[in-house]
């Protein structure tokens, strides 16, 4: 579809809506709706709410049921689009994440037989017999020690089937796949299914994730006994920050949220006024409202688009990551939720930046931007080293971890590139920009390596080391970068609202057309009638 060049955000915007409504009516495309969008995800729930453990038939189910949401998943990653240009992103994204974290739960580890996580003790083991709740049949739920079988079953008995989440108290115990109450495995099972940094489970695999408080890792160790997972979280050196109490949880979330909210507010009046933003200038292009000696510099243009870019990204993920704590400890908390809402279980979600000074582009990739996805990215590789008896530390098996993951991740991108509206490139974008990634540190690697083998690096001092990864990594990405951010701004990413009040752009300091206080409505959720009833539902 040819189409003029947009004078202002809004008519790229609206070009954008066009190819989506053109692309529904000729039937090229689908509207990506709900319930039947989350029929998948329902599916693997499901199953994992079906005890397998025993029944061999069942077990051998979840390679059937994974093979289902990958289907499912290709699907809509291939015919299903959202009109808001940020959901179509997410669309290809999350459909693509859905592959690999199941696969994590499904394939790679058995959820149900592998993974335990920590709860307390009095009130998770309600409706079993004293027998069960003596640790004597794991299966339901229970880890404790023989010298605490007697007031175990006490509890048991005295708690039958009434206990809820806000009602459990004593110490915490490793609690593996729990028989019965059912809202007891519908609470472990959605745990599991949304909780990707393994926070309280025993397949923590984030190195500097924090280990639970002192305290509770004694409780841990006094009611699992001998049976504490051989994969319990142990503690690490450079911890992402942990809070100690609800007050200072919230008020550091609550400051951050909305230090987060006005930079948004910031980055997006900016980008619209820079048509790179909109898609339709290029990288290096010289930037309108820049003095004509400035935009001459050869590198500023695009080294200002591209911190532009990375600021935008971590501002808003920033911004998200605050929500959850916010809601689930502010707004419930454990009288609600359990421990799933004691503030110790939301440390921080991004590490320093002196990882990246300390050890480079790896400092940057594997310590300093958040690790929410590191756990899927880790397991295939894990088996394919298992398979090959490959040792995982050795450097052919690094250098195989290093590989899979970013590949993975390009997978992970180029999906959302490919759902997106505009005329985007997912393999020579951003498919080939996280491939590049591994070669980058690799390459650093061995340059580093040289160094130390001709003594220079044990003349230079730690600042100029630090300088040194710093310049690295920042010409590397200036390179590499744009393979991504292009990307982004073809496909309109950046065209999206991500907050409802602009306080700036309310104040008059918007681009043409940009102004005004509210930002958020539309119809970005509607009904939409399909021809079966299954095609119709709740549009985005």
């Amino acid at each position: 579809m040819s189409l003029p060049i947009p004078r202002a955000p809004q008519e790229a915007r609206q070009q954008l809506h066009t190819i989506y409504d053109a692309g529904i009516a000729s039937g090229a495309i689908e509207p990506f709706v709900y319930p039947s969008g989350a029929f998948a995800s329902l599916v693997v729930i499901t199953y994992l709410l079906i005890d397998h453990r025993n029944r061999p038939l069942l077990r051998f189910a979840r390679f059937v049921v994974w093979a289902y949401n990958a289907y499912f998943a290709a699907y809509c990653i291939l015919y299903t689009r959202a009109r808001n240009m940020s959901t179509s992103y997410c669309v290809g994204l999350v459909s693509m994440w859905s592959i690999f974290w199941c696969y994590t739960i499904l394939i790679a580890n058995d959820a149900q037989a592998d993974f335990q996580r920590m709860e307390r003790t009095e009130g998770v083991y309600r409706g079993q017999s004293a027998k069960r709740a003596k640790g004597q049949d794991h299966s339901n739920g229970s880890l404790e020690s023989p010298s605490e079988s007697k007031d175990s079953a006490s509890r048991t008995d005295k708690l039958g089937d009434t206990a809820s989440p806000r009602e459990r108290t004593g110490g915490y115990a490793w609690q593996p796949y729990p028989l019965s109450p059912f809202i007891e495995r519908l609470d472990w099972v959605a745990d599991i299914f949304s909780n990707f940094r393994g926070i309280a489970w025993n397949w923590k695999s984030i190195p500097n994730l924090p280990a639970p408080p002192p305290s509770i890792q004694s409780q841990l160790h006094s009611t699992s006994g001998t049976s504490i997972p051989l994969k319990s979280p142990q503690p690490s050196r450079d911890n992402l920050r942990r809070h100690q109490t609800k007050r200072e949880l919230l008020s550091s979330n609550l400051q951050r949220s909305l230090g987060c909210y006005l930079l948004v507010d910031v980055l997006k009046t900016y980008c619209m006024h820079d048509r790179y933003f909109w898609g339709i200038a290029a990288i290096d292009s010289p930037i309108p409202y820049l003095p004509s000696f400035l935009n001459n510099l050869p590198a500023l243009p695009r080294a200002l688009r591209l911190a532009v870019t990375l600021y935008a990204m971590k501002t808003m993920l920033l911004l998200i990551f605050s929500m959850a704590p916010l809601f689930f400890v502010g707004a419930l908390g454990p009288k609600a939720i359990g421990a799933r809402g004691e503030p110790w279980m939301y440390p921080d979600s991004w590490g320093s930046y002196s990882h990246v000074l300390d050890n480079g582009l790896a400092g940057w990739w594997g310590a300093w931007w958040h690790q929410i996805f590191r756990f899927a990215f880790e397991a295939p590789s894990k088996q394919i080293l298992r398979r090959l008896s490959i040792p995982s530390k050795s450097i052919p098996g690094r250098i195989i971890q290093l590989f899979v993951a970013f590949f993975l991740s390009g997978c992970l991108h180029a999906s959302g590139s490919y759902t997106q509206l505009g005329p985007t490139n997912p393999l020579s974008g951003p498919m080939r920009f996280f491939l590049l990634q591994p070669l980058g540190i690799l390459l650093q690697v061995f340059i580093s390596s040289l160094f130390r083998k001709s003594g220079a690096a044990g003349r230079l001092s730690p600042r100029v080391k630090q300088l040194t990864n710093f310049v690295y990594v920042h010409c590397w990405f200036y390179y590499t970068a744009p393979l991504l951010c292009d990307d982004f701004v073809r496909g309109g990413l950046w065209l999206f609202e991500p907050i409802p009040i602009s306080p700036l752009r309310g104040l008059g300091f918007g681009a043409e057309g940009e102004n005004g206080w509210w930002w958020w409505g539309g119809d970005w959720v509607r009904w939409h009638e399909g021809k079966h009833w299954w095609e119709s539902g709740i549009a985005l």
